[in-house]
């Protein structure tokens, strides 16, 4: 969706997930060898380099967690994007995300205990689950181009 987004709007596309792991290595290894509180710190400082471009920024789903990349989001227009139960189970199913090892299951706990801080954060959500994505992406470039025009300059 992000760099579908960022094609429409003219804009780099910059995914935290690929810039942590090019600098750091493999997310599933630095959790294994560091820990989640110290990868959290990592990602907080990517998500913050990230934010001091303009540019459609994808987050993993912890981010918002590190206090400092939740307060970076809050000058940010924050997309939500949703996803039934039933849609995400082949999205995850590759086994890189560690805190999913679980399956679906775990999927809607993370989801749910996360769920507050989401909604709190997000401008706008859109759901992701039947909807071509092309469509949700025009849909939310267009939303972005009429709430957040480009400054003059």
């Amino acid at each position: 969706m992000g760099k579908r987004l960022a094609k429409l709007l003219d804009v780099p596309f910059i995914d935290t997930d690929k810039t942590i792991v090019a600098e750091h290595g493999a997310i599933t290894g630095i959790f294994a060898e560091q820990g989640e509180p110290r990868f959290r710190e990592i990602e907080a400082e990517h998500v913050a380099r990230a934010l001091t471009q303009r540019a459609v920024v994808a987050l993993g789903g912890g981010a918002v967690l590190h206090p400092a990349s939740n307060a970076a989001l809050r000058n940010q227009p924050v997309i939500l994007l949703t996803v039934t139960p039933e849609a995400v189970k082949s999205r995850i199913a590759n086994g890189k995300r560690p805190l999913l090892a679980a399956g679906v299951d775990a999927w809607i706990e993370l989801v749910e205990a996360r769920r507050p801080v989401y909604e709190q954060l997000a401008t706008r959500a859109f759901d992701t689950s039947h909807r071509p994505l092309d469509a949700i992406a025009g849909e939310i470039a267009e939303w972005i181009t009429s709430e957040f025009p480009k400054d003059p300059q």
